[in-house]
């Protein structure tokens, strides 16, 4: 679901527990800078190099004086060095968006940490790892280790850290929509940062609750608490934070229908962004612009920023696929040296039989034929084994992407992202999962939701719609791509109604004595853009407004109903009756309009019944 980016305050821990943010003061920074290079022997004072990262704010400069500095460690053993390094790189990482780099050098650091025994540092660590957690929107694990952070700093007089910690945790409660409790742990942290006169400190709590109201739908106190938290940010020059509180003030603005004014910070958060290489503000930026532009009915602008932000995005994302797809490719490869190792070797024993020839020519006779033929023998089952491996990795590839997909990507190795302008979107899923998940065993949990999963997938094939993906108990599918679909939001409703049906089905008949949910369903239609991402672990995904619409419909619904948007109820009021649910709050979008779907109206069934047998019947015939 979508809601604001809320600010992580991202602080660097020095030795003596001391926590500064990255950007706390550039100026100083640069005077450093000037100071080192200006020294006669700049590569062997690596005290101040240390004290260079403590205030330099621009992560690819960070990045490079923390190689220096590790590279002199190595060489000097010298451990505290070492942290300092680690520490650095995974805040600059975590800056630039690669969180995978990110968490490589916090767990190196954690490492050294342990190695001299410094628990101030293994603390500040545990925390900085949660902080990319957070950032990555792995809410378990962000949680896990601020609660190891906290539960540390209760115990230290360390009042910056703490506070610092606050933030970030009600960044994550936030996320769940716990806004009370995220509004407490920035008060909290205000009060200390007050009290040990942090100003940015402040400037991240007043923006992050401006965040909040924003989210809350008070706009006039999410503007005063923003606008405040930016006047202090750019006295201190920290752009990160900037980039992402100007995409907010867009987004206030375009509610309030004001484009022009929407536009401009838009624009500023994504100069700022591009100025300092912050990848994940440079993709929100460019989505926010395109939005605006599409707002305004200025199509071609909007689609060109919108395929930027994805270019961004898609650079930052760790997509979810199936790893055995790289594993058969390896296997390929594999067997393909190991059979030109093994005819090399056959080479090397004939030319032995040679050497022997003239003492026992019947025995080379018959010692060659032997040769060969449990060479062609071996030739026949390796050629057997590459052809079975080729056909498994079809297979699969095949299981996870559209035909047609699938076969693009075998082609040219890449697949073009394509619009789809009538398409409908389904978002299903169970009440109550994660209180049942909190008492079931991981086996009983995946046997429940593959009882449901797979017979939702056969639901899906029987109407022609195709399964984009599940998201622990969320079930996302799609009708219209990737090939265009007559009546597909009809379709999208019969198969919602089977899926009620067999959830309720599956409650009275249960003899397994299994856990048994109910389901809520989502509807939204209009355009989507569709694709395949990735390098090497690839995934068919959609996005748009539409799928966002469909997600927000899901939420709103109730248990055994099908819950549709005002763009499909259009499509299929002549089909189905409805019920008006009047316009229904929705977050990021205001009112809107919702509708119930009953059933199908009386002289419309035997007519959609007819349609899905000669379907089936056609699908029979073809396979």
């Amino acid at each position: 679901m979508l809601k604001y980016k809320i600010i992580i305050l991202i602080v660097a821990f020095q030795f003596s527990w001391i926590a500064t943010t990255l950007a706390q003061n550039q100026a100083k920074a640069d005077s450093l800078l000037r100071l080192y290079h200006s020294s006669g022997k700049p590569s062997d004072d690596f005290e101040m190099v240390k004290n260079i990262l403590k205030y330099e704010a621009r992560p690819d400069t960070i990045l490079y004086y923390a190689d220096l500095l590790l590279s002199k460690a190595n060489t000097d053993s010298d451990k505290k060095y070492q942290l300092t390094a680690y520490i650095q790189r995974g805040n600059a990482y975590q800056r630039k968006g690669d969180y995978i780099e990110s968490l490589d050098a916090f767990f190196k650091a954690m490492e050294v940490a342990k190695a001299i025994d410094d628990q101030k540092s293994s603390t500040s660590i545990l925390i900085s790892i949660a902080d990319t957690y957070a950032e990555i929107g792995n809410t378990e694990y962000a949680e896990k280790y601020y609660n190891e952070g906290i539960e540390s700093l209760r115990q230290s007089n360390d009042s910056m850290a703490l506070g610092r910690v606050l933030i970030n945790r009600g960044e994550v409660l936030f996320e769940s929509d716990n806004y009370k409790k995220a509004l407490q742990n920035y008060q909290e942290a205000g009060d200390i940062f007050a009290r040990i006169d942090f100003p940015i400190g402040m400037a991240y709590k007043l923006g992050n609750e401006g965040m909040v109201y924003a989210a809350q739908g008070d706009d006039e106190a999410a503007l005063s608490n923003i606008n405040e938290a930016i006047g202090i940010l750019e006295d201190n020059k920290d752009y990160y934070a900037i980039a992402i509180y100007l995409k907010t003030m867009a987004d206030i603005y375009a509610k309030k229908q004001n484009f022009t004014e929407a536009l401009k910070y838009a624009q500023r958060s994504l100069q700022l962004a591009s100025a300092y290489g912050l990848k994940e503000q440079l993709a929100d930026a460019n989505l926010k612009i395109s939005e605006l532009y599409d707002a305004q009915g200025k199509r071609a602008e909007a689609f060109d920023f919108y395929k930027t932000s994805i270019i961004y995005r898609d650079s930052i994302k760790n997509l979810e696929t199936v790893e055995q797809l790289a594993n058969l490719s390896t296997a390929y490869e594999v067997s393909q040296k190991q059979g030109e190792i093994d005819i090399l070797n056959e080479k090397q024993k004939n030319q032995k039989i040679v050497v022997l020839a003239s003492v026992a020519m019947i025995l080379l006779i018959g010692m060659l034929t032997f040769v060969l033929y449990r060479r062609n023998r071996f030739i026949r089952k390796t050629n057997l084994i590459i052809e079975r491996e080729k056909n498994r990795s079809d297979h699969l590839l095949k299981n996870i992407l559209p035909v047609e997909t699938a076969k693009e990507l075998k082609d040219y190795g890449k697949v073009k992202a394509k619009k789809f302008n009538a398409v409908s979107v389904l978002f299903a899923d169970f009440k109550g999962f994660t209180m049942h998940a909190e008492h079931l065993s991981p086996e009983e949990l995946v046997k429940s939701i593959d009882f449901y999963f797979s017979e939702f997938d056969d639901i899906i094939e029987k109407y022609g719609i195709e399964k984009i993906k599940t998201l622990g108990d969320c079930y996302m599918c799609a009708c219209g791509l990737p090939f265009p679909a007559e009546k597909h939001a009809q379709k999208l409703i019969l198969a919602a109604k089977d899926f009620l049906d067999f959830v309720a089905s599956a409650k009275k008949n249960n003899p397994d004595n299994t856990t048994r949910f109910e389901l809520r369903v989502g509807i939204s239609s209009g355009t989507v853009v569709a694709g395949v991402v990735g390098k090497k672990k690839f995934a068919y995904d959609i996005w748009g407004d539409t799928v966002n619409i469909a997600a927000r419909m899901e939420t709103a619904s109730e248990v055994d109903k099908i819950n549709i948007s005002e763009d499909t109820f259009h499509l299929v009021k002549s089909d189905f009756n409805c019920t008006y649910r009047g316009e229904i709050h929705v977050k990021n979008k205001g009112l809107m309009k919702m509708y119930f779907v009953n059933g199908l109206k009386s002289e419309k069934e035997a007519e959609f019944q007819n349609h899905m047998r000669k379907k089936i019947t056609l699908s029979s015939e073809a396979v």
